[in-house]
């Protein structure tokens, strides 16, 4: 039974380290842009999640997407905070104050009463207000990428394998809320940041990190349909209407920039 169970997990680590390593490849080859919104779709989040959903139920996978959506917040504050500092100071100052926040207030926002509607207007108003306040750091420029270190991809991998092994062995003892803010934990952006910013600078690795901005705002909307739906219709059904919609919406966007272009 325990040898069963260590294969399942490995197999749940192996699957979402490859989805991270392949998405993060198109990121680093795309254009600024095209690659915030590669990077802000559900690339960690949702293999976390799914897994999560193979062993808990509808009702605490709705609760672990609430918590999701609340910690969601966060996540504003981690992006322009980086923005900020990755103007000022290098790869572990900028990272560690951004994530420093993040974590600070994750834990806060858990102490407040919260609901959907309320979680998700929370969201829009937030993301909404940043947009336009870290709109000056998206005038930098990276000149050529230089060559990725060898390291770069094993640490996206074993970032993302980390959280999945960590969600599926303390689920049961963080609870659903505790198992939804680690879902949302930034392994994609904080591994972008670590690898990018030393070799194109901090201002350049900004502008791409805070143009996700707009992406994060299709991702509330996503958890918060998914949290709604994951009892009447499912957990499975509800993860997947909300995959489409941030696949939609991040379309859209990458759209809507190509027109203004």
């Amino acid at each position: 039974m325990l040898a069963e169970a260590t294969l399942l997990l490995l197999a749940k680590m192996g699957v979402a380290a490859a989805i991270v390593v392949v998405v993060s490849i198109i990121a680093e080859k795309s254009k600024p842009f095209i690659a915030a919104m590669v990077a802000t779709l559900p690339v960690s989040a949702g293999p976390a999640l799914v897994f999560l959903a193979l062993g808990h139920d509808d009702a605490f996978i709705a609760s672990a997407l609430l918590g999701s959506l609340i910690t969601n917040m966060a996540l504003a504050f981690y992006i322009s905070a980086y923005g900020w500092l990755a103007q000022r100071f290098s790869t572990l100052p900028a990272l560690g104050g951004a994530f420093l926040l993040w974590l600070a207030l994750g834990l806060t926002l858990k102490q407040l009463p919260w609901n959907i509607s309320l979680a998700l207007l929370a969201n829009l108003g937030v993301y909404l207000a940043f947009i336009p306040l870290t709109r000056h750091f998206l005038a930098a420029r990276a000149g050529a990428l230089p060559p990725r270190p060898w390291f770069a991809l094993p640490v996206r991998a074993l970032g993302v394998s980390a959280l999945v092994a960590a969600i599926t062995l303390l689920s049961d003892r963080i609870g659903p809320y505790g198992s939804g803010w680690l879902a949302v934990f930034p392994v994609v952006l904080s591994s972008l940041i670590v690898i990018l910013q030393p070799r194109i600078g901090g201002p350049a690795t900004a502008a791409m990190i805070v143009s996700g901005l707009p992406g994060m705002i299709g991702f509330a909307i996503a958890l918060a349909a998914a949290s709604i739906l994951s009892e009447p219709v499912g957990r499975y059904a509800a993860l997947a209407v909300g995959l489409v919609i941030t696949l939609i919406w991040n379309g859209a966007l990458v759209l809507m920039r190509g027109r203004q272009a």
